[in-house]
């Protein structure tokens, strides 16, 4: 491709809304244009990526002995009723009526979908395993759509289902995708972590997704350098906390309703009454299948929601709304607390038996309890694990310290077992004559973040260091005087050489200054570039440009070629 007709609007500056470094240069390098928050266009070079990472996607889920089919975006409201998740997803899920009144969502995942095929389709052990798998774009009406296509209300994703006979069926299955996965992101030229993770509302008894550490990154993973333990947020372990001081001679205090007024947050309260965060007591009411439930962690903790909905079994869970709160406890938000509470469930989270003389709320406005013990003024009677991990916690394996990293993340693979040909009725008939739910798989990959995660991993000030493998183009040849004969004749020939080679190749003829076809080719960030000026191609010489590690060197144009070659291998 010839630069003078190639559709590359580079930019000088970053957008305003842009956050995350991908964001910005995939904007800056004319790969995506944004037409609505969370729904971007794909302009030529950032469709030549994408072609590119489906392409290896393709290669290894067929090498897997995956099967491609593609499913319908639009889909029946009925089959998720089906399964329960169309109240589950909420607003997120895309819903509407067609012209007969019929009510359709537009898929954001496709488990429903494929259930429904191989309940029509598959019927005999004999007929197992299965693995099929997309690529198609899917719509999730996300609330808060950031970092450009990596929180995005329309994305592309690669799902994978597979159908096998019983658990080690699945179990060899699961595995092979992971290995696969492992194989897709290598050759993408993405150093992925595999960390265990939280099923969510994808449900199923365990699940684990691929992470590339970055700093725009949206999710957390906890990492231990000393025994190698990874896990995401929501799964990592937190152990119990050593119990603190009481008072310097030893003695508890006795408990003691206080004034707080209009002081409703943690940081306002201990500000108010000198105590530190780690020895108050807060409590949050949640709403747990339709019932009240008193979740207490200490006061520098977050409840994991993930933890507690596992700890609680519960269906659903959210927090109370300021009604349902006051009902529960008797007092409005921001003073709610365990003592004296009743008809109310308490889960307490591990940390909070360390408290001693502790704050909490007093169930009453503008009142709070100081000197407060865990055991003689409040019961404890239900414990668990259900708060976050912090970086001040060790390592829930080996005991030593605990990283919290920011990561992306890029794949996602699941154990379901039977949870989706249960609650659809997808049974085949096993060996010994006898109907049985098909034990199913589902492995995702969010192949535009595999766009954002590259560059994330891979830039510098001047723009995008592409892995050779997903780049747009191979090489770019910058011809810096096209009025030159010598410079324009050795560029058309060196572009027709590599080109003849199947190799992609950009060559840029514009009439613009030698500065400005740099700058553009840094920020679009080919891999390697061929500089072909009037100064050395008097001397027989041009330079060859490593990207990555921005190492040059001049060689004669008849070996042009090789040189290109030889990095290509």
């Amino acid at each position: 491709m010839r630069y003078s007709e190639a559709f590359i609007p580079t930019l000088k500056e970053n957008p305003a809304d842009a956050e995350a470094i991908s964001h910005k240069l995939m904007v800056r390098a004319g790969l995506i244009r944004k037409l609505t928050a969370g729904a971007y266009s794909y302009l030529p070079l950032g469709l030549k990526v994408l072609k590119n990472v489906e392409k290896i996607v393709r290669d290894e889920m067929d090498k897997a002995g995956a099967q491609e089919i593609l499913m319908p975006a639009l889909q029946s409201a009925d089959l998720w009723h089906e399964t329960g998740r169309y109240d589950v997803l909420g607003d997120e899920l895309v819903k509407f009526k067609d012209r007969t009144g019929r009510e359709m969502v537009i898929g954001p995942t496709h488990e429903e979908v494929v259930t429904d095929i191989a309940r029509n389709e598959l019927h005999s052990y004999k007929d197992l395993p299965k693995t099929v798998y997309q690529i198609q774009t899917k719509l999730r009406d996300e609330p808060r759509p950031r970092f450009g296509i990596v929180r995005s209300k329309e994305f592309i994703m690669k799902d994978a289902y597979s159908f096998d006979k019983d658990e080690k069926g699945l179990d060899k299955s699961y595995k092979k995708m992971f290995d696969t996965y492992h194989a897709i992101f290598r050759r993408c030229g993405l150093d992925t972590i595999a960390v265990e993770a939280d099923t969510g509302f994808m449900g199923g008894s365990e699940s684990a997704e691929f992470m590339l550490l970055s700093e725009s990154g949206e999710d957390i993973v906890a990492m231990c350098d000393g025994c190698g333990y990874k896990s995401s947020l929501a799964m990592a372990g937190c152990l119990l906390l050593k119990k603190q001081e009481a008072t310097s001679n030893k003695q508890l205090a006795t408990i003691k309703e206080v004034d707080t007024p209009g002081v409703t947050t943690i940081e306002k309260v201990s500000e108010l009454l000198k105590c530190k965060p780690q020895n108050m007591i807060k409590t949050l009411i949640y709403i747990a299948d339709k019932k009240p439930i008193a979740v207490l962690v200490r006061g520098d903790h977050d409840v994991n929601e993930a933890k507690l909905q596992s700890c609680l079994k519960a269906k659903e869970l959210f927090l109370a709304d300021d009604n349902a709160i006051q009902k529960a406890t008797g007092g409005p938000l921001g003073f709610s607390g365990p003592c004296g509470l009743k008809g109310v469930r308490f889960v307490i989270d591990h940390a909070v038996l360390g408290i001693t003389n502790g704050v909490t709320g007093a169930n009453k406005k503008d009142k709070h309890f100081v000197n407060v013990v865990p055991g003689r003024d409040f019961e404890v009677k239900e414990t668990a694990d259900v708060r976050y991990i912090t970086d001040e916690d060790t390592c829930p394996k080996c005991k030593k310290k605990i990283s919290l990293k920011r990561a992306m993340e890029v794949g996602h693979v699941f154990k379901l077992g039977t949870k989706y040909s249960d609650s659809m009725k997808a049974k085949f008939l096993d060996s010994d004559g006898k109907e049985k739910s098909f034990i199913m798989g589902c492995y995702g990959i969010g192949v535009n973040r595999i766009i954002a995660a590259a560059i994330e991993q891979s830039n510098d000030k001047d723009g995008i260091i592409w892995p050779i493998s997903i780049a747009p183009y191979k090489v770019i040849i910058l011809s810096l005087n096209k009025e030159d004969k010598d410079v324009a004749k050795a560029s058309e020939k060196i572009y027709e050489d590599l080109c003849k080679e199947g190799i992609e190749t950009l060559l840029d003829d514009r009439d613009i200054s030698p500065g400005m076809k740099f700058k553009d080719a840094d920020l679009i960030g080919i891999p390697l570039q061929v500089i072909i000026g009037p100064k050395k191609i008097k001397d027989s010489k041009l330079e060859l440009k490593i990207r990555a590690t921005n190492k040059n060197e001049d060689l004669p144009p008849q070996k042009a070629l090789s040189a290109v070659k030889k990095y290509l291998t």
